[in-house]
């Protein structure tokens, strides 16, 4: 492998995933390395990712971003969850917050609790009663306040986001270079990446490559090689088709999923607007009947004509080769369902700094990186899966097909576990925890048949006591907060509107 010491990085693509790759990798390395993105003003992004998770507030902190200008510049607002409408059956709708409903102790979650209490005849509240993330996104409620700490992410404009990175990167020593790659040049002994050619005529010569290329993978895919496992038996969704609405009404903090006859439609609430989407199955509705669909299915007017992502949910068998790693959507796709796509760009930088070949690129690196990715997107793959295959629908094709299918042995394990006891662990590499799996699988229809002991060694008045103080608690803390649109016209209004 080649021991040739890392001076030169070369991103290759700008967007969400290449602005965000600049901006961690300048802060952390700019003083010892020369970075060089190169984008193209002529090649648009897809920029529909304007959702995201609870982690991306650490990757701001390491960026040193302050959050009040941060939400101002992208037209944000908050998230506590997503709201999955029709994903059980046609009527039956559920929320994943981000919260942890009620406590745990060392033996057992808080849901054994729950559970035991119903079948002990118990009288309890919905799950999510017990969690103040969940009913502060039921009632539009949210604040950031010292004491009263909530677990939560943010909607942003992709478009923006990526410009305001891009600031960040060149205050930290990135540098921008106009133009579009006409040529990956390899290096005649060792098959590395040598140079990228433009159509200007220049050439970029690099260390190391990121390739931030989107769908088109120029550097993994095209130029290296490297192989594609398609997952869409599981995730047979392969299309999307996107617009941009006026914003009806006041900002909800949480993203909406509704299921559909042939997939799902988001609507995520700007400050200004509302970005829409359709992810469906060609098989099952074509692209002309989806643009249709969503013009005719959105709130508010729209502010653009629809446009058609074509896509195939997978993974690249490797993220890094030789001295070219992939991030975002060069590394694979996973549709947006859980808000992850900016999420596996985050960790995938972050692996890589901490891994960073700065003496050289060496094997065990790369083999350490490519585990990594590999178990953290098939467990991400998993939970998406669970959504489509345990369901109750099945008033079309495309519901028919995601209840019978076969689905992933790990997938299975996890399903069985939990109706039989109960019971959720979430592994070392797994980025949602237990809370996340309990509720989306209670959401989707499944309930345990059993619980943990320990429940029983509580007389029917203590546990009683103990889920109506729980609940009270919850209550209390959701009924201090403020609406959310007002907590974003005092804290965050965006300086776009």
């Amino acid at each position: 492998m080649n021991k040739k010491r890392i001076k030169k990085v070369v991103i290759a693509g700008g967007g969400t995933a290449g602005w965000m790759t600049a901006a961690l990798v300048s802060k952390s390395l700019g003083a010892k390395i020369d970075l060089t993105l190169i984008e193209s003003d002529a090649i648009p992004t897809v920029g529909v990712g304007e959702a995201t998770i609870p982690p991306i507030i650490n990757f701001h902190k390491v960026l040193d971003l302050g959050e009040k200008e941060f939400m101002s510049r992208v037209n944000g607002t908050f998230k506590l969850g997503i709201s999955f409408e029709g994903w059980h059956d046609i009527d039956k709708d559920y929320v994943h917050s981000f919260g942890f409903a009620g406590k745990s102790n060392w033996a057992a979650e808080f849901h054994h609790f729950w559970v035991g209490a119903k079948k002990r005849g118990i009288e309890v509240s919905e799950y999510g009663d017990y969690c103040a993330e969940h009913l502060a996104a039921r009632k539009s409620k949210f604040a950031i306040m010292p004491k009263n700490s909530f677990n939560y992410a943010y909607h942003l404009d992709a478009g923006l986001y990526a410009k305001y990175l891009r600031e960040v990167s060149e205050k930290y020593g990135a540098v921008r270079k106009e133009g579009k790659i006409a040529k990956v040049n390899l290096d005649a002994d060792d098959g590395a990446i040598q140079s990228l050619s433009l159509e200007s005529g220049e050439v970029i010569e690099g260390d190391l490559f990121i390739d931030c290329t989107g769908f088109k993978a120029l550097l993994i895919g095209e130029a290296l090689q490297v192989g594609y496992d398609d997952w869409s038996h599981w995730l047979p969704c392969n299309s999307a088709v996107a617009a941009q609405t006026e914003l009806t009404g006041q900002p909800v903090p949480y993203t909406r999923s509704i299921a559909r006859p042939f997939g799902w439609q988001w609507r995520i609430p700007l400050q200004d607007r509302a970005g829409n989407g359709l992810v469906y199955c060609s098989d099952y509705l074509s692209d002309e009947d989806a643009k249709n669909y969503l013009s005719q299915n959105v709130e508010g007017k729209l502010r653009n004509e629809p446009r058609v992502i074509k896509f195939t949910t997978g993974s690249r068998q490797q993220h890094w080769k030789k001295n070219c790693v992939a991030i975002g959507l060069s590394s694979g796709f996973l549709e947006p369902l859980e808000s992850t796509s900016i999420h596996l760009i985050q960790r995938a930088i972050t692996r890589l700094v901490q891994l960073f070949p700065s003496d050289g690129v060496r094997q065990s690196q790369i083999d350490e990186f490519n585990q990594q990715c590999r178990d953290e997107v098939e467990s991400i793959r998993d939970f998406i899966i669970l959504h489509y295959h345990v369901t109750e629908r099945d008033d079309s094709d495309f519901w028919r097909y995601c209840r019978g299918m076969s689905v992933p042995d790990s997938l299975s394990h996890r399903i069985q576990l939990f109706n039989e006891t109960g019971k959720i662990f979430k592994k070392d590499l797994d980025l949602f925890a237990e809370e996340s799996w309990l509720q989306v699988m209670m959401g989707q229809g499944l309930m345990p048949e059993s619980y943990h002991p320990v429940v029983d060694t509580m007389s029917d008045e203590s546990l009683e006591k103990f889920m109506r103080d729980t609940n009270q608690s919850a209550k209390q803390k959701v009924d201090r907060l403020p609406e959310h649109h007002e907590f974003i016209d005092y804290y965050c209004k965006s300086k776009m509107v």
